[in-house]
């Protein structure tokens, strides 16, 4: 097996073009890079605009997603979540147009016109979205239009997804075409009226392993109701009433801080970020949403719940801290405030962080993580697996915490690994996912087989 860094050799070990998307803490106090498009041959960990806005949109779970494009697309639909259901199952299913290359050549919007007639006419959906691929924005067929007919010809919502890849090479593009398609779905109808209610919209939770019905069950024992998740185990009709809520909680920023500000304006719903990943975060999160209710029994009654599920997991996670303190950590996550949870927690597991990295995070987001971490740890915007491979072996690192693009790596270095991604099927979410969390970590970490797997390549 080989170990040498793949990476050029000099003081830096990466790509000139690269230099400005890395930082160590305390040492470089110029600003990360973090908008940029990934670079063109350094196979970025950072996936595309298509991916962005299917895993987003893809949690829907009455809604039919087509893929219009090349059937290599559609092979990133069924179980590219953990996303679970309380009722349908059709947003597992995969439907593409399966471009070929005549219609690259005469164009695919007639072939997205028959798809459409034809799998509305057999599974009667409340709504379509449609996504564009790289090949569609290449060839420029124009799916707007071909969504419109095919809404006004069955009388159900067509959605044009906008996500050719072409557009920029920037996961969180990906995003933003999922929300505005979002925004369009729940627009109230011309004379239709949304009633106003108590009820909060969770934003940028996708039910992963069950984690917003975990949420929920908090939320309801301290006297709050959910109205709709955006877009765990939601439905089209549900999403329609989003308008009704009087708050938005929003966890997963870089994907729905759009929708949120977009809601603000529309519809004057405020909104406040939370954090369910991790005991501090969750107890944080319960505290400033009782708080914005205001209702004294509300306030009581979180606290109670607090006190109670700490009482019941502190003692369980000292446990596993004991085991992990001194170890070394690297986390790469897609969003910045996953990242963020993920570094309190191995914190809190006695652990020292010393690389972290983001696919999609915000310059006021790495700051945060900056003033988080140690001095002298690696922060790396969008990286390459060449980049991660050297970071874990230069910083001696015991545990990754990633997604299923950085779990082979890690395993073939013999480092640890936790799968955080949202292809995962464990709740990691609240009290219960702390402990699970810390598990996962500690089994792991102190596993017996990395030290025999070392041993048999002669050491990393």
């Amino acid at each position: 097996m080989e170990h040498d860094c793949s990476l050029a050799s000099g003081s830096s070990g990466c790509i000139s073009e690269r230099q400005n998307s890395i930082i160590t803490t305390g040492k470089n106090k110029s600003r990360i890079h973090c908008a940029d498009d990934s670079l063109a041959g350094a196979v970025s960990q950072r996936a595309c605009v298509f991916c962005g806005a299917r895993v987003v949109l893809n949690p829907i779970t009455d809604a039919i997603h087509l893929v219009h494009g090349p059937i290599g697309c559609a092979t990133y639909t069924w179980d590219i979540r953990g996303s679970l259901s309380s009722d349908s199952e059709m947003y597992r299913h995969s439907f593409s147009t399966d471009l070929k290359e005549k219609d690259v050549v005469f164009g695919g919007e007639p072939k997205l016109a028959a798809c459409l007639d034809e799998v509305i006419s057999k599974y009667h959906p409340p709504a379509v979205f449609v996504y564009s691929t790289c090949v569609v924005g290449m060839i420029g067929d124009d799916i707007i239009a071909v969504c419109k007919d095919a809404s006004e010809r069955h009388g159900i919502d067509v959605i044009p997804v906008e996500s050719s890849g072409f557009l920029s090479g920037n996961k969180i593009v990906g995003y933003r075409a999922a929300a505005e398609a979002i925004m369009k779905l729940i627009r109230p109808k011309p004379g239709e009226v949304i009633e106003k209610t108590r009820k909060l919209n969770f934003l940028g939770e996708y039910n992963l392993g069950g984690e917003k019905w975990l949420i929920e069950r908090y939320l309801n024992e301290i006297g709050i109701e959910v109205n709709v998740a955006f877009t765990g185990d939601s439905t089209v009709a549900a999403l329609k009433q989003a308008p009704g809520s009087c708050l938005n909680i929003v966890q997963c920023t870089g994907s729905m801080h759009w929708v949120a500000n977009n809601l603000e304006k529309e519809y004057g719903i405020p909104y406040m970020d939370v954090n369910f990943f991790g005991a501090e975060n969750t107890a944080d999160s319960l505290r400033r949403i009782a708080a914005f209710y205001g209702d004294p029994e509300i306030i009581r009654k979180a606290e109670v719940l607090i006190e109670r599920e700490l009482a019941r997991i502190t003692p369980i996670i000292a446990g596993y801290r004991k085991k992990l303190t001194g170890k070394r950590a690297a986390i790469y996550v897609g969003g910045a405030f996953k990242a963020v949870a993920l570094i309190r927690q191995m914190k809190d597991l006695g652990m020292e962080v010393v690389v972290t990295g983001t696919q999609t995070g915000k310059q006021e987001e790495y700051e945060t993580i900056s003033g988080l971490l140690s001095e002298g740890t690696i922060v790396v915007d969008d990286a390459n697996p060449a980049e991660i491979e050297k970071f874990l072996l230069d910083m001696k690192v015991d545990v990754m915490a990633g997604g299923v693009k950085e779990r082979v790596l890690a395993y073939k270095l013999g480092i640890g690994f936790v799968d955080h991604n949202h292809d995962r099927k464990e709740c990691l979410a609240g009290f219960d996912g702390a402990v699970t969390f810390a598990r996962e970590v500690y089994i792991t970490t102190c596993s017996p087989v990395w030290k025999h797997l070392k041993e048999s390549i002669g050491g990393v």
